[in-house]
């Protein structure tokens, strides 16, 4: 549960990415004092920073220098993607397509997931089966994307691995309403110098949490809230861009498997008054359902 938190921490996660992989990991004192803070982290707020992360400071650059230049091409030409039911929910999605609660958010993507070949996850993946839609322009988008990506699930990998262990603004400015993400964690890599990104605590004040170079906003999503039985928060957030700049975010999901059954963790449970708080989800259809009804 969310506290009244008035900031959001930064956490040098630097002595967790450099032993992550090393199986005395547990035994080491920074380890340990930064899965501390990440515990505590998620715990009263569910947002957090991180630094140290080791993605290099070009990509992250070059990831919102290359969404900046898809975006600022004619409609026709994003057009070219467009997302759809047909094409697994992949690909562009225009200004007003996504809703939240009802109302259209005002904001363009393009979405992407792990490609699901036909058949693959039977009836349940039929609404997300397809390969990913990536522009012809700019013609490197794809290769840096898919690049991106694999970085950005190596360091997720690590945060969750121990823890479980200038245009007119629109009538409608909210550039995506209030709500949680699905899955587990979320990494937002924001643009430099345009604060948008808001977190509600617990009272119901809106803390903005304003980009800081090298760093990655993070928080936790759905999922996590399940396995953990609650002990960690899927906090409510939202994006109110009020600068006449265009804004770009890249925000990156690591999930479950798609036919992944995620119910509370025994460990959380004996830490929670042996409750179990919530009952088996499969992800797919949590997915899914947010899929067929997110769209206009």
């Amino acid at each position: 549960m969310a506290t009244d938190f008035k900031s959001i921490p930064i956490i040098d996660i630097s002595p967790l990415v450099a032993k992550c992989d090393d199986p005395k990991r547990v035994q080491d004192p920074d380890v340990l004092e930064v899965v501390g803070q990440l515990d505590q982290a998620c715990r009263e707020a569910g947002f957090f920073y991180v630094k140290g992360h080791g993605i290099p400071d070009s990509l992250i650059k070059d990831v919102k220098n290359v969404s900046h230049k898809f975006f600022d091409l004619p409609y026709e030409e994003k057009m070219k993607i467009k997302l759809s039911p047909a094409a697994g929910y992949r690909g562009y999605q225009r200004i007003g397509e996504n809703i939240t609660k009802g109302i259209p958010d005002m904001h363009e993507a393009i979405d992407c997931y792990r490609e699901i070949t036909p058949g693959m996850y039977g009836a349940l993946g039929r609404v997300i089966e397809g390969v990913n839609q990536w522009p012809h322009d700019p013609p490197y988008i794809k290769v840096l994307m898919e690049e991106y990506i694999s970085f950005c699930t190596d360091l997720s990998r690590k945060i969750v691995f121990p823890n479980t262990n200038g245009q007119n603004a629109p009538e409608n400015d909210i550039g995506c309403g209030a709500h949680t993400d699905y899955g587990l964690v979320t990494l937002v890599n924001q643009d430099d110098g345009i604060t948008a990104l808001q977190v509600r605590n617990q009272s119901g004040e809106w803390i903005s949490a304003p980009p800081i170079p090298g760093t990655f906003v993070c928080n936790i999503g759905d999922m996590l809230k399940i396995w953990s039985n609650g002990i960690y928060d899927s906090t409510l957030h939202r994006v109110i861009n009020s600068s006449p700049k265009y804004r770009v975010c890249v925000a990156y999901f690591y999930e479950p498997n798609f036919d992944a059954a995620v119910e509370p963790l025994d460990v959380c449970k004996e830490k929670t008054g042996g409750i179990k708080k919530f009952g088996k989800a499969v992800y797919g259809e949590h997915l899914a359902s947010k899929l067929e009804t997110n769209f206009v």
